[in-house]
């Protein structure tokens, strides 16, 4: 007696609905899945979550639809895709349990990487939820030995191409909106979430899927024509001489949009010395003999991660992708920087910044980077703030004790600091809504709108300046040699269009290639005597004014230091330097100080550019470290 069953068919239509309500169940799965709510409730919520369901869906629809043409079968077409979506959004949300970071689509990349991440960190599986997906998948695939799709009545050969087509035609769909609707950054920021700087919580609350397929077109490192894996392989390979440097402490100190705006000569205020003077110490510090100048930033007024990638790396923002607006975030595995190579010369490293550790990721970046220490706000006790930012001051001092930690335990410190006071915006409310700003002194007529900005701006710098001040005697006091670099992260903004630089007639609103914030550098007696100061001073060919790309700021401090051949990609920077001392955008200036459009450079100039984009790429994209 046969008990065999005989296998049922779904119309068409029947399909379709089926593949609809299978990509239903998957989404929802996808979104529940994370680790915070996609459907937290108000008003806004309310209006928003039909339109980001179908955004989160549709991705899933049409994975589960080429998959079901595949398989001529609904059921193992839902299978495989779903389990996919859902494998994605359970990494998704292991990831941001362990880093603080959700998965973007460049980390399928790193699968390699997968086994040895996992072993590092303590976590919880998702039991419940990796069960649910296994159980769905099982009996999807069990309903598919049951019940199939009706196949049209077409030849073999042309039923293979029906399902080849369907399955492509679904795909080219599925990749159309990624580069049309899920790229566009005006959809993807319409979307009221409760923190957008925060990325985890904006994958939580927008969905997984959507953001997923958004971030395919973001942070994305262009690989330069003309690039040869083997060549840059042996860049950086080049053998170099090193005496790993002088024994000196290394302080960066940059800070939130720190300038010298005030020196320019449509402002009156005193000469040094005069309390009056928002960069007294500044500026006593640049007549006694330390080396200053200008960076030009990779952005102008924000962007202050990418002036720390570009610093702490050597690398350009700029020169990594057309659409790359955040070189912290096309991070995602170890990196060459100024931690490691002054890691390599036995120094205690660290990084201090009084902010939130997941803003541009950078408790992973750092950590990618090679900082030994990272200090962040949740880590700061006794904090002092002015309105809603932590002092200067208070980071002075959080400096000052890290230094003498690391000197009573016989460590040489390098330390980078990122400050955070004056930042944006500068309203008069910023410090609170009696808060007394003194009276900005120019012989200029300004509108009231410029007279409140530049106010609330100036009094950040006052700070700024009494911390670089603090920070200078501290050092001075002390036998240990000690180098202290402090500069700005970028030009502040004021105004749309740049309205007040307009109006007080600076080039600042004018021209990104001349536009830079100053950067000091200061050694006190013990350094200018382990350093030979004078002569070590005289030998970094810096031009006339000083001005340099972000990018050379690094190597110029490991230069001064002794370490400029620890690395060859530093070592060979140093030549680049020299050459092209600024580099922004399609402009450069070059040894002689002249303004030259990169497509006017010689061709020797042209090809240092294109080793330099080549070189960066292999480092970032392609270079393993031990």
């Amino acid at each position: 007696m046969n008990h065999s069953r005989k296998k049922r068919y779904l119309s068409f239509r029947a399909s379709l609905l089926a593949a609809v309500l299978l990509a239903g169940f998957y989404t929802a799965l996808c979104l529940w899945c994370q680790p915070g709510s996609f459907f937290g409730v108000s008003g806004i919520r309310l209006l928003q979550l039909p339109v980001l369901i179908g955004l989160n869906a549709m991705p899933v629809g049409l994975t589960l639809l080429a998959a079901a043409f595949l398989f001529g079968n609904v059921f193992y077409g839902a299978a495989l895709a779903g389990t996919f979506w859902s494998a994605l959004s359970i990494a998704n949300r292991i990831k941001i349990e362990v880093r603080d970071e959700p998965v973007f689509p460049r980390d399928i990349s790193l699968l390699k990487e997968v086994g040895s991440a996992i072993s590092e960190y303590d976590f919880s599986w998702p039991w419940g939820v990796i069960a649910l997906v296994a159980v769905s998948a099982l009996l999807l695939v069990i309903a598919g030995r049951y019940v199939g799709c009706r196949k049209p009545d077409l030849s073999r050969g042309k039923e293979v191409l029906l399902r080849l087509g369907g399955a492509a035609v679904s795909l080219i769909v599925l990749v159309a909106l990624i580069l049309t609707v899920y790229s566009s950054n005006a959809l993807y920021n319409l979307f009221r979430v409760s923190n957008a700087y925060y990325v985890p919580s904006v994958f939580n609350e927008m969905g997984f899927p959507y953001c997923f397929c958004h971030h395919f077109t973001t942070y994305l490192v262009e690989r330069p024509e003309g690039y040869s894996r083997q060549e840059a392989m042996a860049w950086d390979n080049a053998e170099t001489v090193s005496n790993k440097g002088k024994d000196v402490h290394v302080i960066m100190v940059m800070n939130e949009a720190f300038s010298d705006l005030t020196a320019r000569e449509c402002f009156t205020y005193p000469a040094y010395p005069s309390d009056a003077n928002p960069l007294a110490n500044y500026q006593a510090l640049q007549s006694s003999g330390a080396i200053s100048g200008g960076i030009v930033t990779p952005t102008f007024a924000g962007g202050t991660a990418n002036t720390e990638f570009d610093v702490l790396t050597g690398m350009r923002t700029q020169g990594l992708g057309p659409g790359t607006t955040s070189a912290m975030r096309a991070v995602n595995s170890d990196l060459d920087s100024l931690f490691r190579i002054f890691e390599d010369a036995d120094y205690l490293t660290s990084y201090i910044h009084p902010g939130d550790d997941w803003f541009y990721n950078r408790e992973n970046v750092m950590d990618w980077m090679g900082a030994e220490k990272s200090l962040f706000i949740d880590e700061m006790e006794n904090v002092e703030y002015k309105g809603r930012w932590v002092t200067d001051n208070y980071t002075a001092a959080v400096i000052e004790e890290q230094f003498a930690d690391a000197v009573a335990q016989g460590e040489t410190l390098f330390s980078y600091i990122t400050t955070i006071q004056n930042h944006m915006s500068y309203t008069l409310d910023k410090y609170g809504e009696d808060y007394v700003f003194p009276q900005v002194e120019t012989d200029l007529l300004l509108s009231q709108e410029a007279l409140d900005m530049l106010s609330v701006y100036i009094e950040g710098i006052r700070d700024a300046d009494a911390m670089l001040g603090r920070l200078a005697a501290y050092f001075s006091a002390t036998d240990e040699p000690v180098v202290l670099v402090f500069f700005g992260d970028h030009l502040p903004y004021l105004g749309d269009n740049r309205s007040v630089y307009r109006e007080l007639g600076l080039q600042a609103a004018l021209s990104d290639v001349e536009a830079a914030t100053p950067y000091l550098i200061w050694a006190n007696d013990a350094a200018q005597a382990t350093l030979d100061w004078d002569t070590t001073v005289a030998a970094l060919d810096l031009p006339a004014d000083g001005r340099i790309s972000a990018c050379f700021l690094g190597q110029l401090v490991l230069e001064l230091t002794g370490h400029r051949d620890d690395q060859a990609w530093f070592s060979w920077l140093g030549d680049l330097r020299r050459e092209l001392p600024v580099i922004q955008g399609a402009s450069c200036i070059t040894a002689d100080g002249t303004i030259r459009a990169q497509a006017d450079l010689s061709d020797n100039l042209s090809a240092l550019i294109h080793k330099m984009d080549c070189w960066s790429y292999y480092k970032l994209r392609q270079k393993e470290l031990d």
